[in-house]
């Protein structure tokens, strides 16, 4: 049975859900962002279970379809922003999520703007910008570097965004003392 799980956006989330899975007893033989294959099925009790002790780790087991859709359009874009380059300026976030998800992007884009109050292009911005500020506090890349790896056309457009978004330029917001990062679940 495969488990559908709000809030899993890294390495470690992966994790702390296995654990958590194994602890209840149930075998776990693949967790990815947004989604555990355990087994045997779990009963309602032991779903319930599942549940609250996932909810107090900060996690949500999703139950309806529209919801795993919106989580799993949140985990192809958390994958790609955050965890591999972006350098191919060719990539097409829209194809890409709806291959990923083998629906229409009309279809992904309404039922993500219905349940999210943003677009996923929105979204998509907003966690590529925080992905900017996590590479410009670490300091080894420089804003080109930066540029290319995010996949923006110019350093230019970068600096626009990035100004339009968070109200600072780039350079601005490395020299200030206090970053404004906000948690990936929390975009």
């Amino acid at each position: 049975m495969i488990l559908h799980i709000k809030n899993m956006v890294c390495d470690r989330c992966i994790m702390v859900v296995k654990q958590q899975l194994e602890n209840t007893g149930l075998s776990v033989t693949e967790v990815s962002l947004g989604n555990a294959t355990v087994q045997p099925e779990p009963d309602s009790e032991q779903l319930s279970l599942i549940s609250s002790q996932l909810k107090l780790l900060g996690f949500e087991l999703l139950d309806n379809e529209k919801d795993r859709i919106v989580e799993r359009i949140k985990s192809l874009i958390i994958e790609k922003v955050h965890y591999s380059d972006l350098a191919d300026a060719h990539l097409n976030f829209s194809q890409y999520l709806s291959e990923g998800l083998n629906k229409e992007y009309a279809y992904l884009s309404r039922m993500f703007s219905d349940a999210e109050d943003t677009t996923i292009e929105k979204f998509i911005i907003q966690q590529k910008i925080e992905k900017v500020k996590e590479l410009l506090e670490y300091g080894e890349l420089n804003i080109n570097e930066i540029t290319w790896k995010m996949g923006y056309s110019s350093s230019a457009h970068l600096s626009a965004q990035f100004k339009s978004m968070t109200g600072l330029t780039p350079t601005q917001f490395k020299a200030s003392e206090k970053t404004d990062r906000k948690p990936i679940d929390k975009i």
